[in-house]
């Protein structure tokens, strides 16, 4: 089989959870004997040689097209006033980009196109009017417009929450009129599974969680969790993991010092915002970017995802859980990830509840190593990578008859 993928941005290196989701499942299928090629837009910020998927083998072909998705004050002031499509989805059409997609449908044959997630999903529209029978599967990792929904509804600012209720709407809008042209949708958590189908998306809409490559995440018997201490570790250019941050070190953070002075923070990521880079908050210790996540997670005694908005689902956690983390999340942090609170994951929502966990945590009463041996466990059972890339296959499989009657 010849799969076709459009990736918003070449998926390597797999640091942050869409990268990850993107390149596990392409390396995936090339791995189980399946040509892959990935047409990516290759941005400033994650822009990467040509060559930097050689690695998977012969299977697996990159194919790049330059484009500059960076954030414009002027140019989403004109979109808000001149353009149909919301600015997030105008970023990412490139007439270029078109241009490549063009010429490797006139030029290959392939089974099946994946698309992945709502920026993208423009391209749509190409692949129908020049190759109809083609089966179009979208890879759903975010229902857009819920996320700026909420992150409308938590801001304090009158205009910006007016700017993001906007940007909602036209998502949302946006959404409605496209996601249901796909041939097949895979969701990525079981709440995204039926808002898809609420948007009007024909089946099949599936349920395909995001897993992880278990092998490159084996724990290190030689890390041991430093005692009393927390983790955060993300993207810090998404928009959510900055407002949760922030949540926690205003709501949460200065109690929870003032109660169990010896508690330490530790945050890492890229991106970091300046007003995070330069902290200087006492029992904080930001890291910035780490060469590795795993190491990060495995020297800390509890991970946390302090989350109030988003959608999907968060691969960082998988990660954690892979490598047997105890991890303190909001419960829509934890939305999609079948995990019972107090078993392989602790789940707080409020202040005081967090406050509670981080007590109970400092006091040794949480049970942090048991929990977080249930974790792995779950993520053994359940998200392994090679059972999602089994998915995908199955749901292709089930297209592919409808492809060769209509030709």
């Amino acid at each position: 089989m010849h799969i076709l993928q459009i990736c918003p941005r070449v998926p390597y290196p797999p640091t942050d959870g869409g990268a990850i989701a993107m390149y596990d499942v392409a390396a995936g299928l090339a791995r189980a004997g399946h040509r892959v090629t990935v047409l990516a837009l290759n941005t400033p910020k994650h822009e990467q040689p040509a060559t930097v998927l050689d690695h998977l083998g012969p299977n697996m072909r990159l194919v790049t097209v330059a484009v500059d998705t960076r954030l414009s004050p002027v140019k989403a002031l004109k979109n808000l006033l001149s353009s149909m499509l919301p600015y997030n989805v105008e970023r990412f059409v490139s007439p270029a980009v078109e241009a490549r997609l063009v010429e490797l449908l006139e030029q290959e044959h392939f089974d099946v196109v994946q698309v992945e997630g709502t920026f993208v999903a423009w391209y749509v529209a190409v692949l129908k009017r020049l190759a109809p029978t083609l089966p179009v599967v979208l890879r759903a990792h975010n229902l857009e417009h819920t996320i700026w929904q909420q992150l409308a509804k938590n801001t304090r600012n009158p205009l910006k929450r007016w700017y993001l209720q906007t940007l909602a709407r036209r998502l949302q809008e946006f959404e409605q009129q496209v996601l249901p042209r796909f041939d097949a949708v895979a969701a990525i958590t079981e709440a995204d599974q039926q808002r898809l189908r609420q948007l009007g998306c024909p089946e099949p809409v599936v349920f395909v969680p995001a897993g992880v490559d278990l092998t490159r995440f084996r724990r290190d018997p030689a890390l041991r969790p430093r005692p009393r201490t927390l983790c955060m570790i993300g993207s810090f250019d998404w928009l959510p993991n900055q407002e949760g941050l922030d949540w926690f070190l205003r709501e949460v953070w200065p109690e929870a010092r003032r109660q169990f002075p010896a508690l330490e923070l530790h945050l890492a990521g890229k991106n970091l915002p300046t007003r995070f880079a330069s902290l200087q908050v006492p029992g904080v210790t930001v890291h910035g970017f780490v060469e590795s996540a795993a190491a990060f997670m495995q020297q800390h005694g509890l991970m946390l995802v302090p989350l109030l908005s988003g959608g999907g689902m968060r691969i960082k956690i998988v990660e954690g859980m892979a490598l047997g983390r105890c991890i303190l999340s909001t419960s829509l942090g934890a939305e999609g990830i079948h995990v019972k609170s107090g078993f392989d994951i602790v789940l707080a929502d409020s202040a005081a509840e967090w406050l509670a966990q981080l007590g109970r945590y400092y006091h040794g009463e949480l049970g942090a190593a048991a929990i977080g041996e249930e974790a792995a466990r779950t993520v053994a059972r359940r998200y392994d990578n090679a059972r999602v890339v089994e998915s995908f296959l199955d749901l292709y499989t089930i297209l592919l008859p409808a492809r060769v009657a209509a030709d």
